[in-house]
C-alpha cells in the first residue's frame, strides 16, 4: 500500500513502487487504499506502473472511485489485474472488467463471495446481485467498528477463530456483536 502520514507526491509513488518491484522477484499487487494511507495512487500512476514494471501484476483497489478503476481498467496492460478491495463494489468493479475482490467478508463466507465473483465473470449478474444483497446488512456491519473487529466477531461466532484483537483495535460492542450475530443468522435461513 502507499506509504501512509507523509503522504508522497504521485512521482514519489511511482518510485516507490518502481523500487519494491525492482527488489522483488515475486509478484506484486499495489493496494490502494486511501481512506487507511491518506493518499490516493491516482489511476495514471497506477497504470505507468502497470505498463513499466513486468512484476507488479495487479491492484487492489479501495479508492472508492469507479471513474478511476474504469480508466484503470481501460489503459491496463491485458495481463494486469485490478481487484476490488471493497466487498460493496465488487459487481461494478468486475463489470467494468476487473478480475475479483480480496474480500473481508471472504473471511467467513469464501464460498459465496466465490460465487458472486464467479456469477459477474460470467455476466449472470442477477444471480451475483442476489448473493451480493443476501449480504449487504453483513457487510455493512463489517466496518461499523472497524476493520478486522467486525470479521473476527464474525469468524468467531463460526468457530474459525477466537475473537481476539491486539491494541488498539478492541473487540466490537456487545449490541454491534448481537446485531452480526443476527445477521448471520438470517443469512444461514436464505
Amino acid at each position: 500500500m502507499a506509504p501512509y502520514y507523509n503522504k508522497p507526491t504521485q512521482r514519489g509513488l511511482f518510485q516507490h513502487f518502481k523500487a519494491i518491484a525492482t527488489c522483488s522477484s515475486l509478484p506484486v499487487i499495489i493496494y490502494n487504499v486511501p481512506g487507511r494511507t491518506s493518499c490516493n495512487i491516482s489511476s495514471e500512476t497506477c497504470l505507468e506502473l502497470a505498463h513499466n514494471c513486468d512484476n507488479i501484476i495487479g491492484v487492489k483497489e479501495a479508492s472508492g472511485d469507479i471513474s478511476q478503476i474504469m480508466k484503470i481498467i481501460k489503459g491496463k496492460p491485458e495481463n494486469f489485474s485490478v481487484i476490488s478491495g471493497d466487498d460493496m463494489l465488487t459487481i461494478p468493479i468486475v463489470a467494468a472488467g476487473g478480475t475479483g475482490v480480496i474480500s473481508v467478508l471472504a473471511n467467513a463466507y469464501p464460498t459465496q463471495c466465490s460465487e458472486i465473483v464467479n456469477n459477474a465473470i460470467k455476466n449472470n449478474f442477477k444471480s451475483a446481485r442476489e448473493i451480493q444483497f443476501r449480504f449487504l446488512e453483513m457487510i455493512e456491519l463489517l466496518f461499523v467498528e472497524g476493520n478486522p473487529a467486525g470479521v473476527k466477531a464474525m469468524m468467531s461466532t463460526l468457530n474459525l477463530c477466537s475473537n481476539t484483537l491486539r491494541l488498539p483495535l478492541v473487540t466490537v460492542s456487545r449490541s454491534t456483536f448481537s446485531r452480526i450475530q443476527k445477521a448471520m443468522e438470517e443469512v444461514s435461513r436464505k
